[in-house]
């Protein structure tokens, strides 16, 4: 990730732009944020189009997808603000591209955790930009697709011991070859899904995604000449040394923390996560040893999924101005042993450690650094993505969910309600495209009263959803903080835990169910940590939690 990008040669006019430049003068403060800003309305507009474009509810609806440009080195240069765990670990899957000697014309895919993916279904598409024939950089689009095979509807099963039982895996392989598209690819993944016309579309809103920045990309060089290539330097270095600053700020030393996950979906022993974060002027470093050994179920990460949890991190407690780039990531690294929950070894199951274990290596790098900087980091969020999924085994219909909950409370404010926390930012499906789509149907969406953590700045609520099932399906559960509460700070109190029901009954946080039709589900998210001594509260806000179990965000 540290190689540097070679300039190329626009033309005459990109070498009269690169003498106007000025050469070691370094890019002007004005034409950087002009190029900066347009390059990321390139990898926001790629969004639009991957958005507008899907055909599953998931994509169109909740928007889980990420869109970025990358350079000729695989270096990030902007990406769309889309799904944290998406974007940190894409670098990964650039780099694994770069191994197979792309041209021009070329659309790679992959979703193999094991060579630049996160779990199998999160499908990610590399393709060249080349507007005149020479590779400048690649387009990448990163997609949650509602399923792509395995042993259960929705490609995400709780039980799930190795990741052959999580769906078709792709390594790095050419879908468009030099602008053909590989029929074979496509027949070999539509055979292989249980929904595949709706895999088919979804994957071609991907490649309208990166053939737009090809074509914006052209545009600019166009517009811009060679000039446009030294942005991709200056933008990348921009960011590096305004997080530089920024870690440099920070008090050096080295701060620990742990926490632990529910069970791994074979067995409910508690797996456990540690974090060792150091902190030295410009640079900050995370290092997971002792955290629990790889798991015969699903929670184990690849480490560009902790990767991408610990640069998120990064990014919350820093400027959140500074544009996101490779340069942000150059000052951080981050270890985990080979073999660990965070860097499990093949065939390890994998499909939960990109929503679940993602979640709580943020929560224990923010405890970790809560004493350095007690003045930013927030008390507990849900922690959780609380993974729903609902499908039959005929392939008719995929519904994939997760659902929002308590953000923690933070120094100087209440904490949000019933929002995405920690690694997702995606939307909510809204109930009426659930019930236009699937035979389901939403009987309640609810905040759920005094589920935040009591404190002189009170936890966010957290939701209750509750779906009934109009035939016959198979119900799986990804969920976590139904027995470890979020944790408050400062004297707060935890938030609620979560609590899923089938049918009235407590079922655990990680199951796979047969129901019958009519069968009612509901999940109960988790709330947030309250921060501070609840003595201290405002007696206004007080009344208010006692009046309706939530007080307006202040």
């Amino acid at each position: 990730m540290n190689d540097e990008s070679e300039m190329t040669d626009g033309g005459d006019d990109g070498n009269e732009a690169n003498d106007e430049r000025g050469g070691d003068d370094g890019m002007d403060p004005v034409t950087l944020e002009i190029l900066r800003n347009q390059l990321e309305s390139v990898a926001t507009e790629m969004g639009h189009v991957l958005i507008r474009g899907a055909y599953s509810p998931n994509i169109k609806e909740r928007q889980d997808c990420s869109t970025a440009l990358f350079d000729a080195s695989g270096r990030m240069v902007a990406q769309a603000e889309h799904i944290p765990v998406h974007l940190g670990a894409m670098p990964d899957a650039v780099e694994t591209v770069l191994e197979k000697d792309p041209k021009p014309g070329d659309v790679f895919i992959v979703n193999d955790p094991f060579t630049g993916g996160t779990h199998l279904p999160d499908i990610t598409l590399v393709s060249t930009i080349a507007p005149r024939d020479e590779v400048l950089g690649f387009a990448v689009s990163r997609a949650h697709h509602a399923d792509v095979g395995g042993s259960a509807p929705g490609s995400m099963p709780p039980g799930a011991r190795e990741i052959y039982e999580e769906g078709l895996r792709l390594p790095a392989v050419r879908l468009v070859d030099g602008g053909e598209p590989n029929e074979a690819v496509h027949d070999l993944i539509r055979a292989n899904v249980r929904t595949p016309d709706e895999r088919e579309a979804d994957l071609r809103a991907q490649r309208a995604a990166n053939a737009r920045a090809e074509e914006r990309i052209g545009e600019l060089l166009d517009e811009h000449g060679a000039t446009l290539l030294d942005a991709f330097d200056a933008v990348i270095e921009y960011s590096r040394e305004r997080v530089e600053a920024e870690l440099a700020d920070l008090p050096d030393g080295t701060y620990r923390a742990q926490d632990v996950l529910e069970g791994d979906g074979v067995t409910d022993e508690d797996v456990s996560i540690k974090a060792t974060v150091t902190i030295d002027g410009p640079s900050l470093a995370v290092d997971f040893a002792g955290t629990a050994e790889q798991v015969a179920g699903n929670l184990n990460a690849p480490l560009s999924v902790a990767k991408s949890a610990v640069y998120f991190v990064v990014r919350a407690v820093t400027d959140p101005e500074i544009p996101p780039n490779h340069g942000c990531y150059e000052p951080v690294s981050v270890s985990a042993p080979n073999g660990s929950l965070l860097d499990p070894n093949p065939p390890a199951a994998v499909v939960g450690g990109n929503v679940e274990t993602s979640q709580r290596v943020t929560d224990v790098t923010l405890a970790a650094l809560a004493p350095a900087i007690p003045e930013v980091v927030p008390a507990g969020g849900q922690g959780t993505m609380n993974n729903l999924i609902i499908g039959n085994r005929s392939g008719e219909f995929t519904y994939y969910e997760t659902i929002g909950g308590g953000f923690g409370a933070r120094p100087e404010k209440d904490g949000m309600d019933g929002v995405q926390v920690g690694m997702t930012n995606t939307l909510n499906t809204p109930a009426e495209a659930m019930e236009v789509e699937y035979p389901l149907r939403v009987e309640r969406y609810a905040l759920r009263p005094g589920s935040g953590g009591d404190g002189r700045h009170r936890g966010g609520l957290g939701l209750e959803r509750t779906v009934t099932v109009e035939t016959d399906a198979t119900v799986s559960l990804l969920t976590e903080r139904r027995r470890t509460a979020p944790a408050g700070l400062d004297g707060g109190e935890d938030g609620a835990m979560g609590e899923n029901l089938v049918d009235g009954e407590p079922v655990p946080a990680k199951a796979s169910i047969d129901v019958a039709a009519g069968t009612t589900v509901s999940i109960r998210t988790p709330g947030g940590g309250g921060h501070g001594d609840p003595a201290k509260r405002d007696p206004a806000a007080r009344e208010g939690d006692r009046r309706d179990g939530k007080v307006e965000d202040r």
